[in-house]
């Protein structure tokens, strides 16, 4: 496996991955030797995923196949000028599918910048699925054990997505989750009421949930909007 190649190979790797990103025009579509492997090797894998019925054995698979293509990504972030990479977009989606959000931030900032699509099989753009996918993160994955990161990388996602055209139900859920992260590091300072010196950022919070709501009303934050907005005023009458 390329993961267990020796620091030299994985450098003329990386170099190689560089060069080949490099060549290729901005707006084009990535060619040569170097990406017609890595264009096989994606394909065999994806192959071998589809032998597995549980999505949560795929993601774990996923998982241990990603570090096979660090070499490749980290030199299209290198030497890349923009030119349309299924690979490297596929593997964007797996780095969200398995957690690595950290990773998938990078590369999706890359990614949205040149304006990348996704591969033939994925019914949503990138912008739409980082705002679904991340979002689910923290509403029903790994994202929710560290609320005040969560709020970090949620906001993030926000940045880079602002600009594109996207499903209001989808940055409905985006705006959600970062409304309910922040209100669990609000809980994480006080689990009764909200300390006085906090209101600001109960206010910032409400701000998400009510921007949610305008989106979708079906979104599913009204009972949150309520009970937020009753501990606002507790705690600006404590003031």
């Amino acid at each position: 496996m390329m993961a267990n190649q020796s620091p030299a190979l994985r450098h003329r790797a990386r170099m190689l991955a560089e060069r080949t990103a490099g060549a290729a025009a901005p707006l084009g579509v990535t060619t040569g030797t170097a990406y017609e492997m890595m264009l096989y090797k994606l394909a065999d894998d994806r192959r071998r995923l589809k032998g597995y019925q549980s999505v949560e054995r795929k993601i774990e698979v996923k998982a241990t196949l990603l570090p096979d293509y660090a070499q490749w990504i980290d030199g299209v972030l290198a030497g890349g000028k923009g030119a349309q990479d299924d690979v490297f977009a596929t593997l964007l989606v797996w780095h969200i599918d398995t957690g690595e959000y950290e990773r998938a931030l990078v590369m999706a900032e890359y990614a949205l910048a040149h304006k990348f699509t996704l591969p033939d099989g994925y019914s949503r753009d990138i912008a739409t699925l980082m705002l679904d996918e991340f979002a689910e993160g923290y509403l029903h994955g790994k994202l929710a054990a560290d609320p005040q990161h969560a709020v970090q990388v949620l906001g993030t996602v926000e940045r880079l997505t602002a600009a594109s055209d996207a499903p209001d139900q989808a940055r409905a859920k985006l705006h959600k989750a970062i409304g309910l992260a922040m209100i669990a590091v609000l809980d994480q300072a006080d689990d009764t009421d909200i300390a006085p010196a906090l209101v600001a950022q109960a206010e910032t919070a409400m701000a998400q949930l009510k921007r949610a709501r305008a989106l979708s009303e079906s979104c599913g934050v009204k009972k949150d909007m309520e009970r937020l907005e009753r501990r606002i005023k507790r705690a600006a009458g404590s003031a």
